[in-house]
């Protein structure tokens, strides 16, 4: 990460500051800054002790990028919402992400809007997860075996 601070630095102050800046989606080059922040938004889940089953509701799938947008545009800028869809089906997950101009908008955000309607589902908001790289399957393997040398 640190590299990557130094090169995009060094970019920067270089004479081709607007053509290095126009190739960098913003919330990348936010994000370097570090000043976005970006909300996890999906579904309540409730749970109880009793027999009773668990319920889980997830945001409507009729819910859309821009939906998403003008609803928390009321608490800060926007620079960008995003309802996860499933390739196959093109439906929504029933969840999102929203990234926000300051942490401190992205703050009002997940005070105001955690638990709120949205299009008929009570919603959670949370502060993002970075993204692991662990995708749930066996490791692949890298060719045979090495042979044991026999002493």
């Amino acid at each position: 990460m640190a590299a990557l601070r130094k090169i995009i630095g060094r970019n920067l102050t270089s004479s081709n500051t607007t053509r290095i800046c126009s190739l960098m989606p913003p919330t990348l080059f936010l994000s370097c800054r570090g000043i976005a922040s970006k909300l996890f938004v999906g579904g309540t889940l409730s749970l109880s002790l009793s027999n009773t089953p668990v319920h889980f509701s997830c945001l409507s799938y009729y819910t859309t990028d821009e939906g998403l947008s003008e609803a928390f545009s009321k608490h800060g800028q926007v620079v960008e919402a995003r309802v996860v869809m499933d390739r196959v089906s093109d439906r929504s997950k029933g969840f999102g992400f929203v990234t926000f101009a300051s942490s401190d908008e992205a703050e009002k955000a997940l005070a105001e809007m955690n638990g709120n309607n949205l299009n008929g589902r009570v919603i959670y908001v949370d502060y993002a997860k970075p993204q692991t790289n662990f995708s749930g399957e066996m490791p692949i393997a890298r060719g045979p075996p090495e042979p044991i040398a026999e002493s």
